[in-house]
C-alpha cells in the first residue's frame, strides 16, 4: 500500500511587522487587550508590491531544500488560498512558473482557515491512487488585504505569510488519515461578501461574528478530534504534538484540554503572526521542525476550522 510521507517543510514571514502598540494608533483599542483576549503580539503584512506568490515561493523553495528534491521532482503543486493574486490563472500555476516546473498538474484550493488541511488531504489522496508521486502543498495568504483597518474587530486578528510542504510516496505512514467537513449554513457568521460580478453592492472586507464562530469552533474542533481518534483506535494519549490553526489563544486552549494534552505539547505560533488562515499550521509546523521540538517517528494531529464553514484534520506520522 502506498502513503505519503512528510520530507520536508518551509515557511516565509513577510519583514513588515505591525505591533498590538501599532495598532493602538490605528483603531480604538489596547495592545494588553489584543494580547489578553489573542495571544497574539504582532502580525507580519506584505508591503505595496508584494505578492501571494512572493510568499508562496519562498517557502516552497525551503521546503524543498529541506526535502533534498529539485522543483523538476514535482508531479503535482497545490497552493491553498483565499487571496490569489489573480482570479486566474492560479497562484499554484504561478508559482510553478517561478519554480521552472512544466508539465504537472498545478491548481489552488479554497477552504479559507482550513485549506492547508483540505490541500494535505487532497494531495494525500493524488499520491495513494498513485496520480502522483512528489506534491508540493503550500499554505498562502496576504489576509491583510481583505482588512478594514477601521473594524478593531476584525484588523487586530489576521497577518499575512506562507508555509509548505513536500510529500512523497511511501510504503509506511506519513499521513496516517485526513478528515475533512464543511457546512454552508453558516456564511453569514464569517465571510468577504464580495465576490466576481458584484463588487458593487457587497462589502470587500473580512466581516466575523467573533462570539458565534468562537462558540462553534471549539465545539467543532473537539469533535474532529474524537473523529481522528476513532477512525484510528487511538486514544488521546497517543498524540505526541497538536499543531493547530494558529486563530486565537482561547481555541487553542480549549481543544488541547479536550484533548487532556499539556499546553508543552502544542505548538503555539499565533503571539508571532496571527491567524494567517491557510498558512498557519504550516508555518507552526516549519518553525517546531527547524528547533527540533518536532522529531522523526512523532504522531502528529493538525486541525483547523475557517470560514464556510470548513474544518478538517490531519494525522501524521511524521
Amino acid at each position: 500500500m502506498t502513503y505519503s510521507r512528510i520530507l520536508g517543510t518551509g515557511s516565509y514571514l513577510p519583514e513588515r511587522v505591525l505591533t498590538n502598540a501599532d495598532l493602538e494608533k490605528i483603531v480604538d483599542t489596547t495592545a494588553t487587550w489584543i494580547q489578553e483576549r489573542t495571544g497574539i503580539e504582532k502580525r507580519h503584512l506584505v508591503s505595496e508590491g508584494e505578492s501571494c506568490c512572493d510568499l508562496a515561493e519562498i517557502a516552497s523553495r525551503r521546503a524543498l531544500e529541506a526535502a533534498g528534491i529539485q522543483a523538476s521532482d514535482l508531479d503535482l503543486i497545490l497552493v491553498a488560498t483565499t487571496t490569489p493574486d489573480q482570479i486566474f490563472p492560479s497562484t499554484a500555476c504561478l508559482l510553478q512558473q517561478r519554480l521552472g516546473v512544466r508539465g504537472c498538474a498545478a491548481f489552488d484550493l479554497q477552504a479559507v482557515c482550513a485549506g492547508f488541511v483540505y490541500a494535505m488531504s487532497v494531495a494525500d489522496k493524488f499520491i495513494r491512487t498513485g496520480s502522483a508521486r512528489r506534491a508540493l502543498v503550500v499554505g498562502a495568504e496576504t489576509i491583510s488585504r481583505l482588512l478594514d483597518w477601521n473594524d478593531r474587530t476584525t484588523c487586530v486578528l489576521f497577518g499575512d505569510g506562507a508555509g509548505a510542504v513536500v510529500l512523497e510516496a511511501s510504503d509506511e505512514p506519513g499521513i496516517v488519515s485526513t478528515h475533512i467537513h464543511a457546512d454552508g449554513a453558516y456564511t453569514e457568521l464569517l465571510q468577504v461578501p464580495a465576490g466576481v460580478g458584484n463588487g458593487q453592492t457587497g462589502s470587500p472586507y473580512l466581516e466575523m461574528r467573533g462570539n458565534e464562530v468562537f462558540r462553534f469552533a471549539v465545539t467543532t474542533l473537539g469533535r474532529i478530534v474524537d473523529e481522528t481518534l476513532e477512525a484510528n483506535g487511538m486514544s488521546k494519549s497517543d498524540i505526541d504534538w497538536l499543531i493547530p490553526h494558529q486563530a486565537n489563544i482561547r481555541i487553542i486552549q480549549a481543544t488541547a484540554r479536550k484533548l487532556d494534552i499539556p499546553m508543552d505539547q502544542v505548538v503555539v505560533t499565533v503571539g508571532e503572526h496571527g491567524n494567517t488562515s491557510s498558512a498557519s499550521i504550516p508555518l507552526a509546523f516549519d518553525q517546531a521542525v527547524r528547533d527540533g521540538r518536532i522529531q522523526r517517528g512523532e504522531t502528529l494531529l493538525m486541525e483547523a476550522f475557517g470560514g464556510g464553514f470548513t474544518w478538517g484534520s490531519v494525522l501524521v506520522r511524521y
